[in-house]
């Protein structure tokens, strides 16, 4: 039952912290494609960890992961006003390159998908040729 309820704070964590997220004014997150990747919240809820990637690059992300942790005392009261928490867990942030891979990957599928050969329809199995009473 515990683990239900830690993964449905974690949702709910991640829902608010990404509504927070938009409200920020610092320059090294605002005009920033960011996306919470992930969160992991600890069981005692002392620590919740926040992967954070950047549609511009893993450079770009840990930039905002720097203006993400000049922030992390606001969004974290925030956080308390908006969830009933008993404890409101110290956020650590963390950038990671997975919308960049992402899109990497999905450009590289695109590239195959125009180079694969297209394959000859009209072809006619031998079976189906002969006629059988």
């Amino acid at each position: 039952m515990a683990s239900h309820k830690l993964q449905r704070s974690t949702e709910d964590i991640r829902r608010e912290l990404t509504d927070i997220l938009r409200t920020l004014k610092d320059p090294r997150v605002q005009g920033v494609f960011l996306s919470i990747v992930r969160v992991e919240v600890t069981n005692d809820f002392s620590y919740c960890k926040v992967y954070v990637s950047a549609m511009e690059g893993l450079e770009r992300a840990k930039e905002a992961v720097r203006g993400l942790d000049s922030a992390a005392g606001y969004m974290r009261t925030e956080l308390g006003r908006r969830l009933a928490l008993r404890h409101v867990p110290k956020l650590l942030f963390a950038a990671t390159d997975s919308i960049e891979y992402s899109a990497e990957i999905s450009r590289r599928l695109m590239e195959l998908k125009r180079e694969a050969p297209a394959e000859d329809t009209d072809s006619e199995t031998e079976e189906g040729n002969g006629n059988h009473a």
